[in-house]
């Protein structure tokens, strides 16, 4: 059967699944992303998300924190270059 969208509705062989919003989750700083781990903590306690989706999420938002926290200390040090070299 062929597929029709129709806002944000999609028909698929005769099935009406509604379009779900992509959330928007701020991960600009080790702060937000440790805000989110607590919420994904959050949720698997209270079995709102399964715990290997959790663990899997927590993951990822630890891999974000280190890329936040080596791109500080880059920038440290490269102050720090910096200063020396004047």
């Amino acid at each position: 059967m062929q597929k029709k969208v129709t806002n944000s509705l999609q028909i698929i062989e005769g099935e009406v699944l509604q379009a779900l919003p992509t959330p928007q989750i701020r991960l600009a700083t080790i702060e937000d992303c440790r805000r989110e781990m607590a919420r994904v903590y959050r949720d698997a306690r209270t079995l709102r998300i399964d715990s290997q989706d959790a663990s899997r999420f927590v993951y990822m938002l630890t891999q974000i924190a280190k890329m936040h926290e080596i791109n500080d200390l880059v920038k440290r040090l490269e102050a720090l270059e910096n200063k020396q070299d004047d």
